[in-house]
């Protein structure tokens, strides 16, 4: 028998968490997540799942019956669009503008399916003209696929105008919401959103694990009208649905679902509801414009243009001659204060400040600044 180990319990230092997630919790989430954990099919816990998906539903701003949250990461929410919707075979425009364009480009292909690229320059939003031109030129395409708010570079597209197109080409739209959600305006039943997911360690504030996803009526009648059988037994919605849905008052067990988690998510949501949607959507763009004063006042370059710049996600050249994981580091180190690095095409070249949620507050804007000018000074 192998010697048990000896360790102490695991003590975290309290962090600044201004990178691009996770954000800082909200301390009223973390204590939620502490409460007594009941049985999944309990039927108080049942009762907190209804709410929780209306809450969602606001977030979203959809009435979607199948809205709920996935048991896993942003990266499960990516991966339970595609392999719900998309089958062996068939055509998706994918736009890539960044890392998370990219790896809708893989999920496309690992499904079997046919990944059409519609290219932009990092840190510049999905260009609705060349999008136009992927579907006139594919009239078989089934998808328009695309990052609403491309965390790896600051860059927001135009939800509303892709997914008119889609609309207007006969295709679903699948849109990664990731970082947008609670951050920026997302109306997925006005813009005529199909498909959509996101997570909950980003403008939620809320414990990292968890992925809010909703699907139009079409996207349902497409899912029911399958050839083949989801690959994923696991995130097969059809599944899935009849344990977030009551047949007959009823629930039906599927898995144990991370109830200390969804506690969590049902008090993040509940904040923000109680902020209100469009007074959270301002918080992140004053939030923005105060740190962007600051940095430009430091000589500090954005790399996405302000027309389409994320405020919840900043993304800043690193000045000639500095020293990348030196100022992360002695940030880290010296103020408890955690920036993200560049990401694919920007790594070594740019830092990431996020501004999420409970994060983007003035005290932390200004420890930020005032940490970012002592380092480089």
């Amino acid at each position: 028998m192998l010697p048990a180990p000896h360790f102490s319990a695991f003590n975290p230092p309290r962090r600044i968490l201004m990178g691009p997630g996770p954000s800082d919790v909200y301390p009223e989430v973390l204590a939620a997540q502490a409460r007594p954990t009941v049985g999944h099919l309990d039927p108080l816990f049942v009762a907190m799942m209804d709410e929780l998906k209306s809450l969602i539903q606001y977030a979203f701003q959809t009435k979607n019956e199948m809205t709920m949250a996935v048991s896993a990461p942003g990266s499960a929410g990516m991966e339970t669009c595609f392999v719900n919707l998309v089958e062996p075979g068939e055509k998706v425009i994918v736009c890539r503008n960044g890392v998370f364009g990219e790896r809708m480009r893989q999920n496309v292909e690992r499904v079997g399916a046919i990944a059409v690229l519609v290219d932009n320059e990092w840190g510049t939003p999905v260009d609705p003209v060349a999008v136009e031109a992927a579907l006139k030129a594919n009239p078989d395409a089934k998808f328009l696929a695309f990052v609403h708010a491309e965390t790896s570079t600051g860059a927001l597209s135009d939800a509303k105008t892709l997914c008119a197109l889609a609309k207007q080409y006969g295709c679903l739209s699948i849109v990664d919401a990731v970082t947008s959600l609670g951050g920026v305006e997302l109306r997925v039943d006005e813009w005529g959103i199909d498909a959509i997911y996101s997570g909950s360690q980003k403008c939620l504030s809320c414990v990292p694990g968890l992925s809010p996803v909703s699907f139009s009526p079409a996207a349902v009648e497409k899912l029911k009208n399958r050839k083949t059988p989801v690959q994923s037994w696991f995130l097969d919605q059809s599944l899935v649905m009849a344990y977030w849905t009551s047949a007959g008052g009823k629930r039906s067990y599927h898995h144990t679902a991370p109830v200390n988690a969804l506690y969590a998510l049902h008090e993040s949501l509940r904040l923000l509801a109680e902020e209100g949607l469009e007074n959270a959507w301002k918080r992140h763009q004053d939030m923005h414009l105060v740190l962007r004063a600051g940095l430009e006042k430091l000589g500090l370059k954005f790399v996405v243009a302000e027309a389409s710049r994320l405020p919840q996600l900043n993304a800043i050249y690193i000045p000639e001659g500095v020293d990348d994981a030196a100022v992360r580091t002695r940030l880290l180190k010296d103020y408890n204060l955690e920036i993200g690095a560049g990401l694919g095409a920007l790594a070594g070249k740019a830092w990431r400040i996020g501004l999420m949620g409970f994060g983007a507050r003035r005290e932390n804007v200004a420890l930020c600044l005032r940490a970012l000018e002592e380092v480089l000074n």
